[in-house]
């Protein structure tokens, strides 16, 4: 399992670029009262610079990087979704690039484990989030949001359920997009209550705090994808080489035992 230690030695060089376009938008924190391709481009950069992270620890058309274009691919999305939030009146197609990030994300994570009760608990809560929201949606955001509920939850389902602490079968990469996930169903609530339920005082800083970290944190978890991968690969040919030996073992054994004609 590879140590905080480690991984701190391995990315914190390759995250220079992050904080330093976080940092940016924060001493600018342009009001979204004010949307201009300036503030689309300050509020871009540090998911850019994870884009450019996620290449930075490969990129090819091989197996091995399956988890690695997913994410990726979950980043292109989300930024085109952050470039369109910038002006009100394309909310919904803002929503509708999120939608699919999550889906490439889920796709990343997988489905194994399965762990169907943190599942259900975790629709039952977005179930909840959607009534509370739902006085506040009109006309395509009454169809849209809920919709877009679902893909969250369940990306954050799936990315908590790699995290097997019980079994050990876990790692820090794994944990970090557990807390991306949780994190990032913070940051859309709280976009949602602020939206559509009621003003939260410093929602903008809130918001995007929350929203950087969970991509942080999803884009942390490819620096051991094809480590893991290539172990997952080993341990499924060792398991295949005991039973092809005692198949062979059978397959002599019944030939000693059948009498020469």
């Amino acid at each position: 399992m590879t140590s905080p230690t480690q991984v701190l030695k391995s990315v914190g060089p390759k995250l220079v670029p992050f904080f330093k376009t976080v940092a940016i938008y924060f001493v600018l924190l342009i009001p979204e009262e004010r949307p201009s391709l300036f503030a689309m481009l300050i509020k871009c950069l540090p998911i850019i610079s994870l884009i450019v992270f996620v290449l930075l620890h490969g990129m090819s058309l091989g197996d091995e990087y399956t988890f690695s274009r997913r994410i990726l691919t979950g980043l292109l999305f989300s930024c085109l979704g952050d470039a369109l939030l910038i002006w009100p009146h394309y909310f919904m197609h803002g929503m509708a690039a999120f939608g699919v990030a999550q889906i490439m994300y889920t796709a990343a994570f997988g489905f194994k484990p399965l762990n169907a009760t943190l599942g259900a608990a975790l629709y039952a809560f977005g179930a909840t989030a959607s009534m509370l929201l739902m006085p506040g949606l009109h006309g395509i955001l009454a169809a849209g949001v809920p919709v877009y509920g679902v893909l969250l939850m369940t990306m954050i389902w799936r990315a908590t359920a790699r995290v097997q602490f019980f079994q050990e079968l876990w790692t820090w990469t794994k944990l970090c997009s557990c807390a991306g996930g949780i994190v990032f169903a913070v940051s859309d609530i709280l976009i949602g209550f602020h939206r559509f339920h009621r003003p939260i005082p410093h929602a903008q800083a809130l918001i995007m705090i929350t929203y950087y970290s969970a991509q942080l944190g999803i884009a942390l978890s490819v620096v051991d994808s094809k480590a893991s991968y290539n172990k997952a690969q080993a341990n499924a040919l060792a398991s295949k080489e005991p039973a092809a030996s005692t198949s062979s073992h059978i397959g002599k054994k019944i030939q000693r035992t059948i009498p020469l004609q």
